[in-house]
């Protein structure tokens, strides 16, 4: 428990952190288009808010939540961006208070789940631990968004080791959703933390390997920039083949991001 108490207070100081990048944009500035396309500022909070009533609906009512996945699935490919397109059409205030209320919500609900139960979700179901740490993840990639679009920069914290963890966990689901085996054998991954600190998953002696900065990595499994543009580097092939297809997040594969030379 006092493990996922670290992270849900990892996931609040986020939501805060991304908050202060919205909370006193003018109605305009929240329709200022983002790296996403066709996704407004509104539309990035938007989804953080109906992502996070999703991630409620799962913990209070699984039949609810089972519901909603059959509809969802009657367009597997364009429920997020229905969703997001619903939400960003709120007043901002409105789409605001009610992504706060959500989020906080969200928070007390998954400190009260029971140990051992799962939750149901897009892709497998989770843990409380597990949840807590993807929505971490979402909270802050689409926080960079964000952040590029207001000409902000959210400052790297030790809070990046989570959503690193969920990036080196979903190695094998990247290679499913792309219908592909995943390597047999386990990778290794250093990463440097913002502070210096060495985090490392996976066996020493791996013939497969990834080292870099933490924010490089996280940038990269959430699909918020082009392998070519991070200071990762690998060893071995199917080590180097995965950081082309490695995603966070749940759903289909994702499109990723231009190189920076040729946006």
């Amino acid at each position: 428990m006092a493990e996922l108490r670290e992270v849900i207070a990892d996931l609040v100081a986020e939501g805060a952190a991304v908050d202060g990048l919205v909370a006193d944009l003018s109605d305009e500035q929240w329709h200022a288009g983002t790296a996403s396309a066709g996704w407004t500022i509104a539309h990035q909070i938007g989804h953080l808010a109906w992502t996070d009533r999703a991630a409620l609906l799962s913990v209070e009512d699984p039949q609810g939540f089972a519901d909603s996945l059959t509809e969802a699935w009657r367009n597997p490919t364009g429920f997020v961006d229905e969703a997001a397109e619903v939400e960003a059409r709120t007043p901002p205030p409105e789409l605001l208070s009610r992504w706060r209320a959500g989020r906080a919500a969200l928070a007390d609900a998954l400190l009260a789940v029971p140990a051992g139960t799962k939750l149901p979700w897009y892709g497998p179901p989770m843990s409380p631990m597990s949840m807590a740490t993807a929505r971490l993840m979402e909270t802050w990639a689409h926080g960079q968004d964000v952040a590029a679009a207001v000409g902000a920069q959210l400052a790297p914290t030790s809070r990046l080791r989570s959503i690193a963890h969920l990036g080196v966990r979903t190695r094998d689901f990247a290679y499913s959703v792309n219908e592909l085996s995943p390597p047999d054998q386990e990778f290794r991954v250093e990463l440097t933390g913002p502070d210096g600190d060495s985090w490392a998953w996976g066996p020493a002696d791996a013939a497969q390997r990834v080292t870099g900065p933490a924010l490089d990595f996280c940038l990269l499994v959430t699909q918020r920039a082009h392998r070519d543009d991070l200071a990762l580097t690998t060893v071995g092939a199917e080590a180097a083949h995965w950081l082309t297809i490695a995603q966070a997040f749940a759903g289909p594969p994702g499109a990723g991001r231009d190189r920076k030379d040729d946006a």
